[in-house]
């Protein structure tokens, strides 16, 4: 049980002057001491491996999350993000710096109160803030002077300012607390830069950007993050961090969708896009390597675009190219299920009826998210189209409801008998744990999007097509 430090009441000065220690001071000073007390608002890909890190640096930490079953996991050392191992979970589970609860009643313990909550888009590509809001509203429930508040969630320019702070400020002064910005509460932007499944990167070694809605927010947040995080990088305001994220995201994905642009125009020409990169690649300055795929996956890059288009619109000016990237990303599957139907009609098979197994789950390889991949629309369309659709993964046994998808399946496994028996196998993932030699040897048809087939090209001959 993670010991609650109460808010020192500033102590009054004599003759007028300015009291002797500011709720500012206390605040830097139990940072710097490692007796600050770190809550993390959602204990997902990106809140357990910082809450991980900060608890590392010596900081007490207490993580709220509204799923009562990951609070459980963690209590028991398991770890329910099974790419980031179970030593994580462990350390934290064996540590009495550590807890993890539902209840938000108790943000009002921590002295810093970290926001870790998706930004998901809604029907229309609008951005949805509604998990921030009611976070921050949450937070301003508990508030008191002397906290610092960071949002850690991607989304566009001024949110923190303008509609983060004014919501934590609303609930709090419905309670009769009020507290001004800079002197008894303080509040920063720290984008989020996780990769699930990078190996030569981690949460403590990712410089983080910080910037505050003035200099001591910004001031105590870097302190904050130094702690767990090897390289902090102090900007200039909480706009330019939000700003400076989606600029990250937004070039890859421009770059992706040229690349995929230029996979079409190639594959008319016969040409391979991914001779192409490699030989492109060999210019040691002014081009880095991207490479195509059948549609963007992950939390970041199919998403952040749009909340850039969409606040662009407040101010008047049209984001043109960011929104035909993102047209050109979001008709990769549609483009990836015409280059199957066709190898089908190759083979004398009309979509309709025929057997397709889709490998690969996860957006990305070795990993088990799912969040946003397209291998889930892919096998929608497949279906709408009449095809009897299957998939192995070997990191997502059952395929988990996702926010527009719910495929209700379970992964197959691969044998030369299995694979034999459907009509085409359909590569949306690159997995390391999967046989390509035995897709090589037993699939009829094999239709790779992400260039696993490689090695084996020479030998399947029209049995492989690259889409």
């Amino acid at each position: 049980m993670i010991a609650h430090h109460a808010a020192t009441p500033e102590p009054a000065a004599a003759n007028g002057e300015e009291p002797v220690s500011t709720t500012y001071q206390q605040l830097k000073d139990k940072i710097a001491s490692g007796e600050a007390i770190v809550g993390i608002v959602g204990l997902g890909y990106v809140g357990l491996p910082l809450a991980h890190a900060l608890h590392r640096g010596g900081l007490p930490v207490l993580g709220f999350d509204i799923d009562p079953e990951k609070i459980e996991m963690l209590g028991r050392g398991e770890n329910y993000l099974r790419h980031l191992g179970p030593e994580m979970t462990g350390d934290l589970a064996g540590s009495d710096r550590f807890e993890a609860t539902a209840d938000f009643s108790r943000l009002g313990e921590a002295d810093v109160v970290i926001v870790c909550v998706p930004t998901p888009l809604g029907r229309h590509q609008e951005p949805d803030l509604s998990y921030v809001i009611d976070s921050a509203r949450a937070i301003g429930r508990c508030l008191r002077p002397g906290q610092l508040v960071t949002l850690e969630s991607t989304t566009y320019p001024r949110t923190t300012r303008d509609e983060f702070l004014p919501a934590m400020l609303e609930e709090a002064s419905a309670r009769g607390v009020k507290l001004t910005p800079g002197d008894d509460l303080f509040v920063a932007f720290s984008p989020e830069r996780e990769d699930p499944g990078r190996k030569d990167h981690s949460t403590s070694t990712i410089p983080k950007l910080v910037g505050g809605i003035d200099d001591r927010s910004t001031e105590l947040a870097a302190m904050l993050y130094r702690r767990g995080v090897s390289q902090v990088v102090e900007v200039e305001s909480a706009e330019v961090a939000e700003a400076a994220k989606l600029l990250e995201n937004i070039f890859r994905a421009v770059n992706i969708a040229l690349v995929n642009e230029m996979k079409m125009i190639l594959d008319r020409m016969d040409i391979d896009i991914w001779q192409v990169v490699r030989a492109a690649s060999t210019k040691p300055f002014g081009f880095m390597p991207f490479y195509p795929g059948p549609g963007l996956g992950g939390h970041c890059i199919p998403i952040d675009p749009f909340y850039l288009t969409w606040k662009a619109k407040e101010v008047g000016h049209a984001t043109r190219f960011i929104e035909l990237a993102g047209a050109i990303n979001t008709s990769m599957p549609h483009w990836v299920v015409e280059k199957l139907s066709l190898a089908l009609n190759e083979h004398a098979k009309p979509v309709r009826g025929s057997k397709v197994l889709v490998i690969g789950l996860a957006y990305k390889p070795d990993i088990d998210d799912t969040r946003e991949s397209p291998a889930f629309e892919l096998i929608e369309l497949l279906m709408d189209l009449g095809a009897e659709v299957q998939y192995h993964d070997p990191h997502v046994p059952v395929a988990p409801k996702v926010r527009k998808h719910d495929l209700r399946m379970k992964s197959v496994e691969l044998t030369a008998d299995s694979v034999g028996g459907f009509d085409a196998v359909l590569i949306a993932t690159d997995h390391k744990r999967v046989d390509y030699s035995l897709l090589a040897r037993h699939a009829s048809l094999v239709v790779d999007t992400r260039n696993a087939m490689r090695e084996y090209a020479s030998d399947m001959g029209a049995r492989l097509v690259k889409a």
